[in-house]
């Protein structure tokens, strides 16, 4: 397999290169975290399946098969479970830190209370999918990172996070509306 690397060459750009360092860390995702069909059961076609333990996304192809993903999710405390669906998906989103992700660590989010628009350098990653219950927002997504090296590890404010790269690709083949399930 084909180690990838990232190298920011500017706060505008990003090159997907083999070989080349990202933000100046060596990243290799491990191979078991690669989007792949696997065999899985017992959920409606397009439902998401999050497994934390496991730290694997799956959505549901057929009767039979899934497409995994590697995850990053919730630290201990700040993860959560239960249903959701997909409430709106956003390309480059913007992000706002919690309230509580402020009062938690001030020195590190307070700084963003305003908000930081979408983009390379957003925590967000190149898509977000919005989890809602009853219409309204969980305030937890699926989304992109600007930290692969986080994928297979529980580090997040509880979202739950891909690479840039496959959170598009899952994008793209989830619609508004499908049923999230985080067990």
């Amino acid at each position: 397999m084909m180690k990838r690397r990232i190298f920011v060459l500017s706060t505008l750009s990003v090159l997907a290169i083999p070989n080349v360092a990202f933000a100046h860390k060596e990243f290799k995702l491990d191979e078991k975290y690669l989007p792949q069909l696997v065999d899985y059961s017992g959920y409606e076609v397009g439902t998401i399946v999050v497994d934390p333990a496991n730290k694997f996304l799956y959505l549901i192809e057929s009767k039979t098969k899934a497409r995994r993903y590697g995850v990053g999710v919730g630290r201990a405390g700040l993860a959560w479970k239960g249903k959701a669906t997909v409430g709106r998906k956003a390309e480059w989103p913007r992000w706002t830190p919690t309230k509580n992700m402020i009062r938690r660590e001030p020195g590190k989010y307070a700084r963003f209370a305003k908000g930081v628009p979408g983009g390379i350098n957003n925590p967000l990653g190149a898509r977000a999918l919005y989890l809602y219950r009853n219409g309204r927002d969980t305030l937890y997504r699926i989304h992109g990172t600007t930290e692969p090296w986080t994928i297979g590890k529980a580090i997040s404010n509880g979202c739950i996070r891909l690479t840039n790269e496959y959170v598009e690709d899952l994008y793209d083949r989830v619609p508004v509306g499908a049923e999230v399930i985080v067990l």
